[in-house]
């Protein structure tokens, strides 16, 4: 079988916990503990027709205010970066992060990903696909995007 790791990253309060939560275990909480430093776990699943590991390190807080050890990112194959929809300050830091992320890095599959897509009207939906570089949105609350966002990444992973 093979293995890959899997950065979850992105500000405070985003839904990296839930997205997690979500994809992982298929729950959600309202009020969800956040991660304090680094959670792990692992997923198992099917992506292009073979059986695939995915080990998820969930980080918290923004990885370019040196709170985060480089060590995290050693063996990643992939990271998810996410921000939250509802609070466009949650894309202060965003552009600092991915930078590091490709520096740290390079060649890694990177995916960014609105979560929180359930708090939007259709047309602030439409605001932010034209303002920001998500490649999804995603609501961990009702579970819209969140197994396709690791199934797409699970299918590049494997054609490496």
């Amino acid at each position: 079988m093979t293995t890959k790791k899997v950065l979850i990253t992105g500000s405070s309060g985003v839904g990296k916990t839930s997205i997690f939560n979500r994809f992982v275990h298929d729950t959600f909480s309202e009020r969800p503990l956040s991660a304090i430093g680094l959670r792990v776990d692992k997923k198992v699943m099917e992506a292009n027709g073979q059986p695939l590991a995915l080990i998820l390190w969930e980080i918290k807080g923004e990885v370019s205010r040196e709170k985060v050890p480089r060590t995290y990112f050693m063996g990643a194959s992939a990271a998810v970066y996410v921000f939250d929809l509802s609070r466009p300050g949650s894309l202060k830091n965003m552009e600092a992060d991915l930078a590091l992320i490709r520096r740290a890095l390079p060649g890694c599959l990177v995916r960014v990903v609105g979560n929180k897509k359930d708090l939007l009207s259709r047309e602030e939906l439409l605001v932010m696909e034209r303002e920001t570089r998500a490649d999804c949105f995603t609501s961990a609350r009702t579970g819209e995007n969140v197994e396709a966002l690791f199934r797409e990444v699970g299918q590049e992973l494997m054609k490496q």
